[in-house]
């Protein structure tokens, strides 16, 4: 959360990152209440130097032993104007961090300017999409005509948009959670972690979810808990309210966590398979870093991201989002697509965004450089390092066969103990 000075004295710049963004805060009802508040902590101010200037006058006297009838109605009145007034403050202070929380993270200059998603700009294209000599089916199908995807039972557990894996389905999840925590720790040095799926609100709004996807959450009815939405809330917040040592930065972390998201506003939107669900799969990835080294380090997150579909030899591309499109918290970020030869495009696989200090002002996570000096707010940055059950599906249709089956990726076979996935193969 942006604190109210900064608002105040770059408010131009505020104004126009939240334009670019699309976002509509009431900047003017916050320049109101802003000198509201300072007007009435000035005269808090005023009056308990007054009070300070009658409690000498009262002692001295007492000294002289004269009455001090009056300058004590003088004080007790003072104590009921300070004791209103900070009540006056306390409910404009509310109303002000009411408006700062909803105020997005200012993209960073060179992210490119657009209202939406036909404004992203192509970074970079990676492998050709295979051209099938035969019609290419929906994942949907091949994971039903295989037996390892069950959509008609997990609907009768949990209703619409889950999935149900089964056998060789469930393997496959497995070997790629497996594999891509075993590439994170061991090649690309990150610490793995295995959250708790409950959070907080405070969690939820330290990287930013909250109060704007509030509708998007599943709530826990009796308590203020959360099912975590992404990984990235409970393993960000692992820091909160602290002061890390400088000398032990860049902090990198790795998390499989199940996510939940209601996503309220997604009906009709690739709703069908496995792209868009209530429960799902990911891998996680989070930094904490300083702030010189953000840029860089957003790049080398995005290298390692896109490792796994490079080990898996599957057709991706990124994109650098504009403006309109880089969401709530990032101040950059790039999305990774892969092929999808049912869909005919791309789709998301990945986000990798550079938070900059907006989380950690959020969530009160701070470093100490050395000894003595003053602490300063991390940078932070995650990454999907990838979501699975959109890999699953990539998988089933970018390495179908005519016959029916699936050809299992080289760098996933050790994880599977076979070359392909074929009906009734547990």
């Amino acid at each position: 959360m942006f604190e109210a000075k900064f608002v105040r004295n770059n408010l131009e710049a505020v104004r126009a990152g939240v334009a670019a963004k699309g976002e509509t805060v009431a900047l003017e009802d916050f320049l109101v209440l802003d000198e509201k508040r300072r007007q009435k902590v000035t005269a808090v101010e005023q009056h308990k130097a007054h009070r300070n200037v009658v409690t000498e006058n009262i002692a001295s006297l007492r000294k002289q032993g004269s009455p001090t009838l009056d300058l004590q109605e003088d004080m007790k009145a003072l104590g009921q104007n300070i004791k209103e007034l900070d009540l006056e403050i306390k409910q404009i202070e509310e109303r002000l961090e009411h408006i700062l929380l909803r105020i997005p993270n200012l993209p960073d200059p060179e992210v490119p300017v657009g209202p939406d998603e036909s404004h992203n700009r192509v970074f970079s294209v990676h492998h050709t999409p295979k051209q099938f000599s035969f019609a290419a089916a929906a994942h949907w199908d091949i994971g039903v005509a295989l037996d390892i995807l069950d959509f008609e039972r997990a609907g009768k557990i949990a209703g619409a948009r889950f999935a149900l894996y089964r056998g060789q389905g469930a393997r496959l999840v497995r070997s790629l959670i497996n594999f891509m925590l075993n590439l994170h720790t061991a090649e690309h040095g990150y610490t793995e972690v295995l959250p708790p799926l409950l959070v907080t609100y405070d969690n939820m709004v330290g990287t930013g979810q909250f109060p704007k996807f509030v509708d998007d959450a599943f709530k826990v009815s009796d308590r203020e808990l959360y099912l975590n939405p992404t990984a990235e809330v409970p393993v960000t917040n692992m820091h909160r309210m602290e002061v890390l040592d400088g000398a032990q930065l860049p902090l990198y972390y790795t998390a499989y966590c199940p996510s939940f998201r209601a996503e309220a506003g997604a009906a009709g939107r690739d709703t069908r398979g496995l792209i868009r669900m209530h429960q799902f799969n990911k891998v996680e990835l989070v930094k904490f870093v300083r702030p010189e080294n953000s840029p860089a380090e957003l790049e080398t997150l995005l290298r390692d991201a896109c490792t796994v579909l490079e080990r898996l030899e599957i057709p991706y591309r990124v994109l650098e989002m504009c403006t309109g499109d880089l969401g709530f918290a990032a101040a950059k970020k790039y999305d990774i697509e892969l092929w999808m030869p049912s869909y005919n495009r791309y789709v998301e696989i990945s986000s990798c965004s550079n938070f900059r200090d907006f989380q950690a002002k959020r969530a009160n996570i701070k470093f100490r450089a050395s000894a003595g000096v003053k602490a300063e707010y991390v940078h932070t940055l995650n990454g999907s390092g990838l979501a699975i059950d959109r890999l699953v599906a990539a998988i089933l249709e970018n390495y179908q066969e005519e016959d029916g089956s699936v050809r299992i990726p080289l760098a996933l076979q050790p994880y599977m103990g076979a070359e392909k996935i074929t009906k009734n193969c547990q």
